[in-house]
Order: structure tokens, then sequence, then C-alpha cells
């Protein structure tokens, strides 16, 4: 049975929960703002490849569910629970979930979906805005969840590497 290092265990949860309260700080200050100086389908910047415009998202990513914003409020709220749970209830029983890249990695995941859950609960939808144009427009908290799920899976793959090499 591995030791527990509960101070350890603190500064990671005080790391994770700082970690969150920034991305969700920016992402809501970001959309504020927007939605504060630019109305619906306004342009604010456009450098050919990248243009900053407000669009209103009632659904996921790419656009998918759209107006179907009562289950995609219940799959962000059973997504932050179950990924807290796993995180902070089963990391003694998985070591690994101490790891420094698996809670930045789902702290940017549940930042990103506590962003948007925000605008879903107060608005009905999301406001996105950075647009590459080849690409569904997007928010931070869209950025923080890809960003997260990339953490995690480079993680993954480098983990699976060493256990075959230490098998």
């Amino acid at each position: 049975m591995p030791k527990v290092y509960p101070l350890r265990d603190s500064w990671r949860d005080i790391f994770f929960a700082c970690l969150v309260l920034l991305v969700v700080s920016a992402d809501q200050l970001t959309k504020w703002w927007i939605s504060s100086h630019l109305s619906r389908g306004e342009v604010l910047w456009d450098a050919g490849l990248l243009q900053i415009v407000r669009v209103y998202n009632t659904g996921a990513a790419f656009g998918v569910f759209q107006g179907h914003s009562l289950f995609l409020l219940a799959v962000d709220i059973i997504g932050i629970v179950a990924m807290l749970f796993i995180l902070f209830f089963l990391r003694r029983r998985w070591p690994f979930l101490r790891s420094l890249p698996v809670i930045s990695g789902v702290a940017f995941v549940i930042a990103g979906t506590v962003g948007n859950l925000i605008d879903r609960i107060r608005f009905g939808g999301v406001t996105d805005f950075i647009d590459f144009k080849v690409w569904p427009v997007f928010n931070v908290a869209d950025s923080s969840v890809t960003i997260g799920c990339i953490v995690l899976a480079v993680y993954i793959i480098f983990s699976a590497g060493r256990a075959k090499k230490d098998a």
C-alpha cells in the first residue's frame, strides 16, 4: 500500500483549484468583454486567417446538438462530478492521479467545462469569438478543454511507454 502524503496532496489540491479559478476567470472575463463590446455576428478584428467575432452557440463543439442546452447541461454536470470523484477519491488507489500532468490536464478540462456551463446556465448558450475560418469558432473554455485533453493524452502515451520498458 503506497504511503499517503497529505501535505503534498494539499499543495496539489491548491494548485488544481488555482488553475481552475484562473482559467474560469479568464474565460468569463473574455466572454464578458466580447459580449459587452460586440453584437452577435459583429467582427472586432480580422487578420485574414484569424478574426475575433461574437458568435452565440447553443450547441456543443463544432455546433453539434444545437438547441439541446438541457442535455448539454446534464452532460457537463455529470462529467465534472465524475472527474472530481476520480481525481480526489481514487487517487489513493491509483497513485498516477497525483501526478502534475494528470492534475493539470483534469484542471484544464474541468475549468473549460465550468466556463461553458456558467454560460449555458446564465444565457442558454455559449459566447464564442475566436475564429480561424477553417475551424469552428471557439473560446477560452473550449481551448482549455482541448489543452487538458492533449496534456492527458501525452501523459498516457508516455506513461504507457515507460510501463512497457519497466515490465
